[in-house]
Protein backbone atom coordinates (compact mmCIF):
# COMPACT_ATOMS: atom_id res chain seq x y z
CA UNK A 1 0.00 0.00 0.00
CA UNK A 2 1.40 3.41 -1.01
CA UNK A 3 2.01 5.91 1.78
CA UNK A 4 -0.47 8.80 1.44
CA UNK A 5 0.97 11.13 4.06
CA UNK A 6 2.32 14.40 2.74
CA UNK A 7 4.76 14.90 5.65
CA UNK A 8 7.01 12.57 7.62
CA UNK A 9 5.90 11.73 11.13
CA UNK A 10 8.02 12.12 14.21
CA UNK A 11 7.27 9.30 16.65
CA UNK A 12 8.06 10.73 20.03
CA UNK A 13 5.93 10.69 23.19
CA UNK A 14 5.36 14.44 23.65
CA UNK A 15 3.23 15.35 26.67
CA UNK A 16 0.28 17.45 25.49
CA UNK A 17 -2.58 19.33 27.12
CA UNK A 18 -5.68 18.95 24.97
CA UNK A 19 -8.58 21.34 25.48
CA UNK A 20 -11.87 20.67 23.73
CA UNK A 21 -13.77 23.56 22.20
CA UNK A 22 -17.48 22.72 22.43
CA UNK A 23 -20.77 24.45 23.11
CA UNK A 24 -21.10 22.30 26.26
CA UNK A 25 -18.12 23.96 27.94
CA UNK A 26 -14.52 22.89 27.90
CA UNK A 27 -12.73 19.73 28.88
CA UNK A 28 -8.99 19.65 29.54
CA UNK A 29 -7.00 16.43 29.24
CA UNK A 30 -3.31 15.83 29.90
CA UNK A 31 -2.18 13.15 27.45
CA UNK A 32 0.84 11.96 25.45
CA UNK A 33 1.14 12.15 21.66
CA UNK A 34 2.00 9.00 19.75
CA UNK A 35 3.34 10.91 16.77
CA UNK A 36 3.28 14.32 15.14
CA UNK A 37 3.83 15.77 11.68
CA UNK A 38 3.74 19.24 10.17
CA UNK A 39 -0.01 18.93 9.61
CA UNK A 40 -1.37 16.85 12.47
CA UNK A 41 -0.98 14.40 15.32
CA UNK A 42 -2.30 11.12 16.69
CA UNK A 43 -3.10 10.95 20.40
CA UNK A 44 -3.83 7.66 22.17
CA UNK A 45 -6.99 8.11 24.25
CA UNK A 46 -9.88 5.90 25.27
CA UNK A 47 -12.41 8.75 25.18
CA UNK A 48 -14.28 9.23 21.90
CA UNK A 49 -15.20 12.56 20.33
CA UNK A 50 -17.36 13.30 17.28
CA UNK A 51 -15.60 13.98 14.00
CA UNK A 52 -15.00 17.71 13.60
CA UNK A 53 -14.55 18.33 17.34
CA UNK A 54 -12.25 21.35 17.78
CA UNK A 55 -9.22 21.29 20.07
CA UNK A 56 -6.53 23.59 21.39
CA UNK A 57 -3.18 21.83 21.88
CA UNK A 58 -0.34 22.82 24.17
CA UNK A 59 2.83 20.73 24.12
CA UNK A 60 4.68 20.46 27.40
CA UNK A 61 8.23 19.11 27.29
CA UNK A 62 11.63 19.91 28.77
CA UNK A 63 13.36 22.77 26.97
CA UNK A 64 16.63 20.83 27.12
CA UNK A 65 15.57 18.66 24.17
CA UNK A 66 17.04 18.96 20.68
CA UNK A 67 16.50 22.04 18.46
CA UNK A 68 13.72 20.25 16.54
CA UNK A 69 11.86 19.68 19.79
CA UNK A 70 12.35 23.30 20.81
CA UNK A 71 10.85 24.33 17.47
CA UNK A 72 7.72 22.33 18.27
CA UNK A 73 6.83 25.00 20.85
CA UNK A 74 5.29 26.89 17.93
CA UNK A 75 2.36 24.47 18.29
CA UNK A 76 1.40 25.79 21.74
CA UNK A 77 -2.10 27.20 21.60
CA UNK A 78 -2.60 25.76 18.13
CA UNK A 79 -6.10 24.75 17.07
CA UNK A 80 -7.14 21.72 15.09
CA UNK A 81 -10.04 19.42 14.28
CA UNK A 82 -10.63 15.74 14.88
CA UNK A 83 -10.52 13.95 11.54
CA UNK A 84 -10.53 10.33 12.74
CA UNK A 85 -11.38 8.45 15.92
CA UNK A 86 -10.38 4.83 16.52
CA UNK A 87 -10.50 2.53 19.55
CA UNK A 88 -6.80 3.41 20.00
CA UNK A 89 -7.01 7.20 19.84
CA UNK A 90 -7.78 10.29 17.81
CA UNK A 91 -6.20 11.99 14.80
CA UNK A 92 -6.17 15.78 14.83
CA UNK A 93 -5.45 17.89 11.76
CA UNK A 94 -3.94 21.26 12.58
CA UNK A 95 -5.54 24.40 11.19
CA UNK A 96 -3.59 25.66 8.19
CA UNK A 97 -1.97 28.51 10.13
CA UNK A 98 -0.63 26.00 12.67
CA UNK A 99 1.18 23.78 10.20
CA UNK A 100 4.68 23.50 11.53
CA UNK A 101 7.39 24.45 9.04
CA UNK A 102 10.01 23.04 11.42
CA UNK A 103 8.65 19.50 10.97
CA UNK A 104 8.24 19.64 7.17
CA UNK A 105 11.97 19.05 6.72
CA UNK A 106 12.18 15.79 8.70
Amino acid sequence: MKERREYERLSFPFPVRLETITTNGKQVLDLTLKDISASGTFIPILTSFPEGTRFILTLTFPTSKSQVLKSVRCLNGCKGSLVRSTPHGIAIQFDRECHMECLKIL
